[in-house]
């Protein structure tokens, strides 16, 4: 590799990939704010994978990242806008996670600058994944909406009932702390 120290900082984000997937296959629920750093681990590596290609940014207020949400969630609305989104593009990319606690629901967003809507690729079985779990645990007050993101790429938003974060998750040993050690 041209640059041992990015490789080496790949190496340790797939590390946190792995550790997080592990962690999370025993539960149902975690708190928003360790998905967006499985999140921002699993993007780091991509990174790597992509170079100028691929960026990201996570924007996310102090009571969002506090939610409970169903584990795996966002990563795949993640893997979603970097495999159909940005991979079959040719130019950079960006990945914009958003959450934010609105007037009593949590609204959580994935954009990217990527193909768009009309490029149909893929079999869809993680949005629908998706949409059964919202309705299995949240019932009609919960919704996940794909549209078109301007100028180009696609943002699927997902917005749950503010006073639902977590409320069937599992006792509290089972949510674990996600610590991530970056080399600057």
């Amino acid at each position: 590799h041209s640059d041992p120290a990015r490789a080496d900082r790949a190496v340790e984000q797939l590390s946190e990939v792995f550790r997080h997937t592990l962690r999370r296959s025993d539960s149902e629920w975690a708190a928003l704010d360790q998905e967006l750093a499985f999140a921002a681990a699993y993007l780091d590596v991509e990174e790597a994978r992509f170079g100028t290609r691929l960026r990201y940014t996570i924007e996310a207020d102090a009571a969002s990242r506090r939610a409970h949400v169903p584990s795996m969630l966002v990563h795949t609305l993640v893997e979603n806008a970097v495999i159909h989104g940005v991979d079959p593009c040719c130019e950079c990319g960006t990945v914009t996670i958003r959450a934010a606690e609105e007037a009593g629901t949590l609204r959580l967003s994935v954009a990217d600058t990527g193909e768009g809507i009309s490029v149909k690729k893929g079999t869809g079985v993680g949005l629908t994944n998706i949409r059964e779990r919202l309705k299995t645990l949240y019932g009609p007050g919960a919704r996940l909406v794909i549209e078109e993101n301007a100028p180009r790429g696609v943002v699927a938003t997902i917005e749950v009932p503010a006073n639902h974060h977590g409320a069937s998750r599992p006792e509290r040993k089972n949510s674990l702390v996600l610590r991530r050690a970056r080399r600057e």
